[in-house]
């Protein structure tokens, strides 16, 4: 996995469907980034960033979807 040390120097970031908007629990990612997908703490948009491999990026969504928690 890669890191951005400031996320801010991507644009396009938007909040993931399954961030927790109304408690401060925000996590964005970047669509279409050709490496990855970048990932981000919302409350922190010049800090870091990890890249996460496409393939980890889609087992990690298929964990949360199993999990059952409702979309935001």
């Amino acid at each position: 996995m890669k890191a951005i040390a400031d996320a801010s120097v991507l644009g396009g970031w938007r909040k993931s469907s399954r961030s927790n908007n109304g408690e401060g629990g925000c996590v964005e990612v970047v669509d279409g980034f050709a490496a990855g997908v970048p990932v981000r703490d919302s409350k922190v948009p010049a800090g870091p960033a990890l890249v996460m491999p496409f393939v980890g990026w889609e087992s990690f969504v298929a964990a949360v979807k199993r999990a059952g928690l409702p979309p935001r």
